[in-house]
């Protein structure tokens, strides 16, 4: 059976004595998890060792970064390869996430390199995909979604792809006052997993945890999750405030 995760992404947010405060807070007032279930907390990178530490006695909770460098090592400075992100303590990494697509130039090749270095370094990948207004209001979104699935995943064997976990974003529902319905995020999350049984089989297309990444909060989680293809969330603004990060986790568990 396939893993039930709520992840966080900070983002650009939180001062070291804030970002410790937070892991505290959240991992003190969580609800009793079990096996199956995963919370993965990815601050940005100068907090990682930090938020790993915090989280280490902590079972079903695992650290992760935001992103990582699509080289193993070299003269790159300002910038934080796997093998620094594993050694920091994270299980998990995010890879192409709509802010790195859109605001660093980030596309499909340099985003399934990205994801080979994770893998290689035994990091779990949170891999991103979504289409822009433009796309959904053509009525071109599954077809958008699939090119950057095939591109940014399928060169992998079906072992490797039991390390992925996908997150959708439907980028055309974040700050356009437009909001994405369960039924939308039904909809793609069922698609992308008929892309990988066509590709993987129905098992692998089974086994696979597809996130909902468009602004997840406590009062609409609950109705996300009871959607039969969304396994939970990749949360932003919500992930900063322990009441409302922890409002999402026990939507999950009551799911």
């Amino acid at each position: 059976m396939r893993k039930k995760i709520i992840a966080a992404n900070w983002k650009m947010h939180l001062t070291m004595d804030e970002g410790r405060a937070l892991v505290d807070k959240i991992a003190a007032g969580a609800p009793a998890l079990r096996e199956g279930w995963q919370v993965v907390i990815a601050p940005p990178f100068v907090h990682l060792q930090q938020t790993a530490g915090q989280l280490a006695g902590q079972a079903f909770f695992a650290a992760g970064a935001q992103n990582c460098h699509h080289e193993a090592q070299g003269a790159f400075t300002g910038e934080v390869s796997a093998a620094m992100v594993r050694s920091a303590g994270a299980a998990y990494v995010i890879i192409g996430h709509s802010e790195r697509r859109m605001y660093f130039g980030e596309d499909d090749a340099l985003l399934a390199r990205k994801t080979d270095q994770a893998l290689a370094n035994g990091l779990q990948v949170i891999f991103c995909c979504g289409e822009p207004l433009e796309v959904r209001d053509a009525g071109a979104q599954n077809a958008h979604v699939e090119a950057q699935v095939r591109a940014g995943l399928f060169h992998l064997d079906a072992e490797q792809l039991g390390n992925i976990v996908i997150a959708y974003e439907p980028v055309w529902a974040i700050g356009t006052g437009r909001t994405a319905t369960a039924q939308q995020a039904q909809e793609m999350h069922a698609h992308i997993r008929s892309v990988i049984a066509g590709q993987y089989g129905d098992a692998a297309a089974a086994s696979i945890s597809i996130l909902y990444g468009g602004s997840c909060k406590p009062s609409n989680a609950a109705e996300l999750f009871a959607c039969a293809d969304v396994d939970g969330g990749l949360i932003g603004g919500a992930s900063l405030k322990a009441e409302d990060f922890l409002g999402i986790i026990a939507a999950m568990t009551a799911a």
